[in-house]
């Protein structure tokens, strides 16, 4: 057997142990049901990363068919209205399907067919992850159902519009907040109903054990390309990567590759919604508690019984109570910094990006930028910031139009 390139696979922190635990968060709080089923993904996923042959599949699926590898752009117009720091962007925007989901569906459902599995299950809150799945479900003939809630099919029709045109039944989640999290509970009771035959394929570095890290391993690609182009083009190493965080598969993806830099540092950037004195925001890291949801024990937005609450971002893809436990361990350990972007601050750093650089991005990544637009001018020309542009913002136009009091439908 031939070991696969051992920058895509090698973990510098051991994460997780056997019992898939990141110190003490992780592991498996599932039904007893569900238990073979993630036992037999746990052994699908640990043959396949040391096989060569998937390993070459997945890199020729990659290129060919995503698109990568995704540039790193120097962001001169962006970098010139501010002042201070150089700021490059991780364009994970322009891969096939417009963001960064397309690495980790296309690594799991090369999983799933080696699995023998013919049909797919997944939730989605933006519609990023749903498109994706949709769109590599469709490619290798599988049928595919998505689950989304209700708040999220109506902020997100154009994706739900795509992901029909690609064959995905879409199936509106009315329980709830009607949001990510309760579209994830319902696809999570699809799962168990017909575990024979379907797989879950999870979006995010959340859920039980083994997703936390198969995902993280499939969004590893973006971090090992970024350290390698930032080097090429700068001549060393960035002094901050930033990335937004919901559940944090992209963040997770660009900053596993930088673990060990210890002079790089790592900032993940959570969605403060109308503010952190209001119960109208997603920041899980920065005012939640450790509790389990969806399988895992994580860092979460709960109340005094530990009872989930509401919570809100102008982001879909933000708008979730919980989060990787990955990320809740980086915090423990203060290897990486979690603040927080408010729905007025990632708007005004969207149409910022749209008028220095002619880019229009997803409000998800839009508030990894308000931090960085926040932060560059603190810093000096000598500094510099890796943004990561996790996906593109067509899909949140009819969003920031209403933001802005314009109508589009007339």
């Amino acid at each position: 057997m031939t070991m696969p390139s051992p920058d895509r696979y090698t973990q510098p922190d051991k994460m997780p142990d056997p019992n898939g635990y990141y110190g003490r968060f992780g592991g498996k709080f599932v039904p007893e049901t569900l238990m073979p089923a993630l036992e037999e993904l746990t052994e699908a996923y640990e043959q396949a990363k040391w096989d060569a042959q998937f390993d070459k599949e997945y890199q020729y699926y990659l290129a060919d068919y995503a698109g990568r590898p995704s540039p790193l752009y120097f962001a001169r117009g962006l970098t010139e209205h501010l002042g201070g720091a150089r700021i490059y962007l991780k364009r994970e925007d322009l891969n096939h399907t417009g963001s960064h989901k397309i690495n980790n569906t296309m690594g799991q459902v090369l999983l799933a067919r080696r699995m023998g599995k013919k049909r797919i299950i997944a939730e989605t809150g933006a519609g990023q992850h749903g498109v994706a799945t949709a769109t590599v479900a469709s490619m290798f003939g599988l049928e595919c159902a998505v689950y989304m809630g209700e708040e999220d099919i109506r902020r997100q029709s154009l994706n739900v519009f795509r992901m029909r045109l690609l064959g995905a039944q879409v199936v509106p989640v009315t329980s709830g907040s009607r949001t990510l999290k309760d579209a994830m509970n319902e696809a999570m009771r699809d799962w168990v109903t017909n575990i024979g035959t379907s797989y879950y394929l999870i979006g995010s570095v959340a859920g039980p054990h083994p997703y936390p890290m198969m995902v993280r391993d499939f969004q590893r690609i973006i971090g090992v390309e970024a350290r390698r182009q930032i080097h090429e083009q700068t001549g060393r190493l960035p002094d901050y990567v930033l990335a937004c965080v919901g559940g944090g598969s992209n963040s997770m993806g660009i900053f596993h590759p930088f673990l060990e830099d210890e002079q790089v540092a790592l900032v993940g950037v959570e969605a403060a919604g109308h503010g952190l004195d209001t119960p109208l925001h997603a920041s899980t890291l920065t005012r939640g508690k450790p509790g389990v949801l969806h399988g895992s024990l994580s860092y979460l937005l709960q109340d005094s019984d530990g009872q989930v609450v509401p919570v809100h971002s102008i982001s879909a893809g933000l708008d979730y109570p919980g989060v990787g436990p990955e990320h809740s361990y980086l915090k423990e350990i203060g290897r990486a910094g979690y603040i927080t972007a408010t729905d007025r601050e990632a708007l005004e750093a969207f149409k910022i990006l749209c008028r220095t650089e002619g880019i229009i991005p997803a409000l998800e990544s839009a508030h990894a930028l308000a931090a960085a637009i926040s932060m560059a001018p603190q810093l000096s020309r000598d500094n510099i910031m890796l943004v990561n542009l996790s996906g593109r913002g067509d899909k949140d136009v009819h969003t920031v139009a209403a933001e802005m009091g314009v109508s589009i439908d007339e």
